[in-house]
């Protein structure tokens, strides 16, 4: 078809950054409290942590998803790296083949600039503008939302 482009399997990474009025380990203290992110977050449904590091942080989470056009049930595994960063990459889902996602602090006085990068390869063929469009607003929110939640 001429004009439409599908999604050829090949997940883009996306990015998006946002500056908070908090130390990192504030920010971080919210990132790694999954059980409350069905109270701020839209889409998660539920979030329970099904393994922990020795500190304390989540090493998997089991995830419902539920974003109108997207849901999901899947297990993310996370690799924290003190206040600075946190890795995540997809266990198992049943909507997504992939994801593979990231937060990077960088504190700068009183503000720290978060950044988020997000790749998703779903296991429904899904045209390249929606999908992009989809991560863009998925990533937005997440970010405006952390932000709220930190600062609040």
């Amino acid at each position: 078809m001429r004009g439409i482009t599908y999604d050829s399997g090949m997940a883009e990474q996306s990015q998006q950054s946002i500056d908070i009025a908090a130390p990192a380990a504030d920010i971080m203290a919210v990132i790694g409290d999954f059980a409350a992110y069905p109270e701020w977050t839209g889409a998660v449904k539920s979030a329970e942590v099904i393994e922990q590091d020795e500190d304390g942080w989540a090493k998997q989470v089991h995830f419902i998803l539920d974003a109108g056009v997207v849901k999901d049930d899947y297990v993310l595994a996370y690799e924290w790296t003190d206040d600075t960063a946190v890795h995540w990459h997809l266990v198992k889902g049943q909507m997504q083949k992939s994801q593979v996602g990231s937060y990077e602090l960088h504190e700068s006085g009183d503000q720290t600039h978060v950044t988020y990068s997000l790749t998703v390869d779903l296991a429904i063929p899904m045209l390249g503008l929606f999908k992009r469009k989809a991560e863009k607003v998925i990533m937005d929110t997440a970010l405006k939302e952390l932000k709220k939640r930190v600062e609040s």
